[in-house]
């Protein structure tokens, strides 16, 4: 049996974008076109400008420009598109890290045995916009842990930190300690 996951942003109540709008306003940036994004996304001219009427009602801002005429025309997204496509990505890999990813269930109420932690302490980070990579010295040698950069920030891994390199078939996850002592994944 899979876990699945579905995720929308909701202002007050009110749903400002899913899957589909997501992938119609990523086309919009990659294309620079509403009608090449429309194709792309095999979708009506029409629909699709009810979708992205839908977003800025809901949201109270606009998401596209449209520049009309000359070399420069097109659709193109606003800043508040970008900063909402960029938080649906955020819940989108956060919720599909948690629920999708069969680790998860190991640590819904339940310890994961101890021959699968070993401690450590992180010795460096290196971010990028989606992937970390966090470096673990674990005595005598050092091992790292590609993992999502909302992991790095939820866990609150900093350089310097005792942590647990939890491992799992060939991944290597992290645990934190917390409060009670249990590492938290």
């Amino acid at each position: 049996m899979d876990a699945k996951t579905k995720v929308w942003l909701n202002r007050n109540g009110k749903p400002i974008m899913g899957e589909g709008k997501a992938r119609l306003l990523q086309a919009i940036d990659e294309e620079g076109s509403l009608n090449k994004a429309c194709k792309r996304t095999n979708i009506s001219y029409k629909h699709a400008w009810n979708m992205i009427r839908s977003i800025e009602d809901n949201s109270g801002e606009k998401v596209v420009t449209t520049v009309r005429g000359g070399k420069n025309q097109g659709t193109f997204l606003t800043e508040c598109a970008r900063k909402l496509l960029n938080e649906y990505e955020s819940c989108k890999n956060m919720a599909h890290e948690t629920v999708e990813d069969d680790t998860f269930w190991e640590g819904v109420g339940l310890r994961i045995t101890a021959r699968n932690q070993i401690p450590g302490e992180v010795i460096e980070i290196d971010s990028g916009d989606v992937i970390s990579k966090v470096k673990i010295a674990i005595d005598p040698s050092l091992i790292t842990s590609v993992v999502t950069r909302e992991a790095v920030d939820k866990l609150d891994i900093k350089k310097g930190d005792k942590v647990y390199a939890v491992i799992k078939s060939t991944e290597v996850m992290l645990a934190k300690e917390v409060k009670d002592s249990r590492p938290s994944i």
